[in-house]
């Protein structure tokens, strides 16, 4: 029997009703990513054909496609697709500090967070890739069903992240991707980042900030004077008296610990970058998503 005009589509609409909100966002976010980028097949071991091409100086003769070469005056080789499914392991903060937002127009930075990790795990999943939370219980996801997954995984680790380390589970060679705010001191963003880059694996550090955050509110009427800054759900503040005073001298402190951090992060031979929140999401997760190409 055949099912009424519209029911796959409803059927579908209903499945998607029941998944996680986050789910659904993250699913959006990475498909207009993928509308504008290539995709990241390459020649290595596997057994997928790719693409023929002609023979060069350097190429053994057991990698010559005789039956194409016998259609040209050319010798071809026949190239495989690299089939070695990649790791990525990522990691959003969820200190206290990554409660704050500016206004409710604006997300908080741990929704940003939390929203590209999960897009940057869709990502790589649809592109045949695995994909792991630091801090989880130490598994790691494939196939586009695995988004879910990932997500109920980060769900039930919210509360305990700490700067993250190596697990026994993780991949030598895999791939990193740290996203938070970086508030910690120095010292402790040196040490987690040196004992991931001995394990060894390289990545990628994500710093999110609301804008009025970096610059403490500058030009906006609402920061001026004596201001109470409030921040997560057990009502962490603190007063400041005169933050016209105060702006100078944080404004300075926050460009040195960004330094500190790219300077941490070079040493190690990592990338950092910075994303705002009023920024679109697409604009870091792409960004992302080229630095973890093959190179």
């Amino acid at each position: 029997m055949r099912a009424p005009p519209g029911h796959a589509a409803l059927r579908a609409e209903a499945l998607g009703a029941r998944l996680p909100p986050l789910v659904v966002a993250a699913d959006r976010v990475a498909a207009t990513v993928l509308q504008g980028v290539h995709g990241r097949r390459r020649s290595g071991q596997g057994d997928a054909f790719w693409q023929f091409r002609p023979y060069l100086p350097g190429d053994t003769a057991g990698r010559i496609d005789w039956r194409q070469s016998a259609k040209s005056d050319r010798l071809f080789i026949r190239e495989t697709e690299w089939e070695a499914a990649q790791t990525v392991a990522v990691w959003s903060d969820a200190s206290r500090s990554m409660e704050w937002a500016f206004s409710r127009d604006r997300p908080t930075k741990r929704q940003r967070a939390d929203l590209l990790t999960a897009a940057l795990a869709a990502l790589v999943l649809r592109g045949g890739e695995r994909v792991r939370l630091i801090g989880g219980p130490g598994r790691s996801h494939a196939g586009r069903a695995g988004l879910a997954s990932f997500v109920e995984v980060m769900g039930g680790v919210a509360k305990s992240r700490a700067l993250p380390s190596p697990d026994p589970g993780l991949p030598r060679h895999a791939r990193v991707v740290l996203i938070g705010d970086f508030m910690a001191p120095l010292p402790e963003i040196h040490a987690a980042i040196a004992a991931l880059a001995a394990w060894p694996v390289r990545g990628h550090i994500l710093q999110v900030l609301d804008p009025e955050e970096e610059t403490l509110g500058e030009g906006n009427r609402a920061y001026a004077g004596r201001v109470l800054f409030e921040w997560g759900s057990g009502g962490q503040s603190i007063l400041v008296p005169r933050v016209e005073e105060a702006r100078p001298v944080y404004v300075e402190r926050l460009r040195h610990h960004r330094q500190g951090i790219a300077a941490i992060a070079a040493a190690a031979g990592w990338g950092f970058m910075t994303h705002h929140l009023d920024q679109p999401p697409q604009a870091a997760l792409l960004a992302l998503w080229q630095a973890l190409a093959p190179q």
